[in-house]
């Protein structure tokens, strides 16, 4: 997930440009990443050391974010268990890997839309995180972190049927 991330972020060239998220530029993207993932970890007890403090060079930010994760999950105990307050106790690893990966999986479509990229993302993942997203029913809609759902025709791709799942539209372009 890092990889694609990395690569799209190598691309911008407006940090500035829209995004499909109303509120958020380029650069919020990343910005939400440097900022969410370490209060997140810190939440379970967990230090992200390493981390940048901010995202005012946005991709040089978020290949300092990728090495501190890269860092915990090659730590000897990168399978500890954590118990953070609203998710219970958890392996670091999967905790992670459900909430981390997947919050940069559906950025980088975010932010490569704001280039006018079409990012290579796997639909197999896309349709599993889908169907995942989907099981929590109205409570997703409560969280007041995915927008509403966006219709779309029988036979979309699964990456954009996620999208336009969390409220994405579909068809935005800078």
């Amino acid at each position: 997930m890092a990889a694609a991330f990395a690569d799209v972020a190598g691309a911008v060239t407006d940090w500035d440009a829209q995004t499909p998220v109303p509120e958020w530029k380029a650069r919020d993207v990343v910005g939400h990443l440097v900022e969410w993932l370490p209060g997140f970890l810190a939440g379970a007890g967990v230090e992200l050391p390493g981390a940048p403090a901010d995202a005012a060079a946005p991709a040089a930010a978020f290949g300092r974010l990728t090495e501190a994760v890269q860092a915990l999950l090659d730590a000897p105990d990168a399978d500890r268990v954590v118990t953070h307050p609203m998710l219970g106790e958890k392996q670091l690893d999967q905790l992670l890997d459900q909430f981390y990966s997947a919050d940069v999986f559906m950025h980088t479509w975010d932010l490569a839309r704001s280039s006018g990229i079409t990012p290579q993302l796997d639909p197999g993942f896309a349709r599993a995180l889908h169907g995942g997203l989907e099981a929590m029913g109205p409570m997703l809609q409560q969280s007041g972190q995915f927008g509403a759902p966006i219709p779309v025709p029988d036979g979309t791709d699964d990456v954009v049927s996620l999208m336009a799942f969390i409220g994405r539209d579909p068809q935005f372009t800078p």
